[in-house]
């Protein structure tokens, strides 16, 4: 990532209050789009504006994509309709396109399909707008090279240049059959060593890897990464070829889910940014405040009711911090173990009972080791006056890594069977629970021991 220097940055301020458009080209000819979307998020809208539409229209069309939605959305609200469509629509592969066209109002996505040109192009938009944005339907583009599976080489490569035309990169040839459906790769090299082959299905490779309309993203993600391929084809239900997948898609598609899942695990209700208004980031932030504060409430109305016990030995509220820490961590721990597992497909929702016993077994040893390793600092530090918070802690430790390691590996497991997503239990919601479980079991343990030892 190219980073500007001030002194740069007011070099171009300069420029553009000159209105200098000669300036602005030259400066602008030698940056990647990538590089100018980051130069306009140190520029004003009015600034962003005035550069942008110096840009020749592929390029405009290049940095709308590498620019932040918010960004992205504040630029095409200052331009019309017809100017969207023209300028960018239709420089861009439908499935970028209809990225842009979803983060739109519905009439300005009738404005701006009605403006397209190209009536075939307008029509594929159309067409994708109809899947699910979490599908590979709504991932996909129609941007790729079809040839059919009985034409013989001289043929596929003159219908071949003639399809490559109007693309600006090709991944794969696909072979379909007088129906439509995949049948197979033609991979280049054969086209340099069968020059004459009768037909194409001699010489293709069969049954590639592809994915459904229907698949979710993350499958497909997960696909990427075990066929370790640039490109996918994605079939209908029946297996007719309707477009293809590009790994650039699932870079952003997984950098986006990993961004929503960190701020999720973190505690925030929303998608938020650094450069978001104050107003954005207090409701993103507030609702789990305003739980952990209930979370707190419920400690103190719990220690409220126990202090007969703090007045037998005031020691026992020295390990309170202990108590619902250690909890907190486990059940942070078990769960981020159980989210990692299924994103990434080493995990499976039908062995969700085999998970919650290996879990359990991994609480059993690490509640033994922790909770003996209290009890001995205690025997030693308190002393043979402090029996009843010697052994109340170390029971409580050990049924609390017990209860965390089982709850924070059964609640992401609920939530993804339920269809809601799991990163939600590597947040506050598992470690208040744990925190208040935690002060239940310590003082219901220690209520328990002061009884008996009196």
């Amino acid at each position: 990532m190219k980073e500007f220097s001030n002194a740069y940055l007011e070099h171009i301020r300069d420029i553009v209050s000159r209105r200098d458009d000669k300036a602005a080209r030259t400066e602008l000819a030698d940056l990647h789009p990538a590089d100018i979307a980051e130069l306009y998020q140190d520029l004003d809208l009015e600034e962003a504006e005035y550069l942008y539409r110096l840009l020749d229209d592929d390029v405009a069309a290049d940095v709308l994509m590498e620019l932040d939605e918010d960004d992205r959305r504040k630029l095409l609200s200052t331009m019309p309709a017809e100017e969207i469509a023209k300028q960018f629509i239709d420089h861009l592969d439908t499935d970028d396109a209809v990225d842009i066209i979803q983060e739109l109002d519905e009439e300005d996505r009738e404005k701006i399909l009605s403006h397209i040109d190209d009536v075939e192009q307008a029509g594929d938009i159309i067409d994708l707008l109809k899947y699910d944005e979490d599908t590979a339907g709504g991932l996909m583009g129609t941007e790729m090279i079809v040839v059919n599976e009985n034409w013989s080489m001289p043929e596929c490569i003159k219908q071949m240049r003639m399809q490559a035309e109007d693309m600006d990169e090709i991944y794969n040839v696909y072979v379909v059959d007088n129906d439509y459906k995949l049948r197979g790769v033609l991979p280049l090299k054969e086209l340099i060593t069968h020059p004459s082959v009768s037909k194409i299905k001699h010489v293709m490779e069969d049954d590639p890897v592809s994915v459904k309309t229907d698949t979710n993203i993350d499958d497909v993600a997960l696909d990427f990464e075990k066929y370790d391929v640039v490109a996918m084809p994605v079939v209908d239900s029946i297996g007719r070829l309707v477009g293809r997948i590009t790994v650039d898609d699932v870079m952003d598609t997984v950098r986006e889910s990993n961004e929503r899942d960190y701020q999720l695990a973190s505690g925030l209700s929303s998608d938020v940014e650094t450069d978001d208004t104050l107003f954005t980031q207090t409701k993103a932030r507030l609702p789990w405040l305003l739980i952990g504060m209930i979370g707190g409430l419920c400690n103190s109305v719990i220690l409220g009711n126990f202090t007969d016990g703090f007045a037998v030995d005031p020691a026992l509220a020295l390990f309170i911090p202990l108590i619902g820490g250690t909890g907190g961590n486990v059940g942070t721990q078990s769960s981020a173990i159980v989210v990692q597992g299924l994103a990434n497909g080493s995990l499976d929702i039908k062995n969700s009972a085999r998970q919650l016993l290996k879990e359990l077994g991994v609480g059993l040893i690490n509640g033994c080791i922790i909770s003996l390793l209290v009890f001995a600092y205690n025997f030693f530090r308190l002393g043979a006056g402090h029996q009843v918070t010697t052994i109340a802690v170390s029971l409580s430790l050990f049924s609390v890594v017990m209860f965390a390691s089982v709850f924070g590996t059964f609640v992401p497991l609920t939530l993804e069977r339920f269809k809601i997503d799991p990163a939600l239990a590597t947040g506050p919601f598992i470690s208040i629970t744990n925190d208040i479980i935690g002060m239940v079991i310590y003082m219901s343990i220690s209520t328990a021991l002061i009884a008996a030892f009196a």
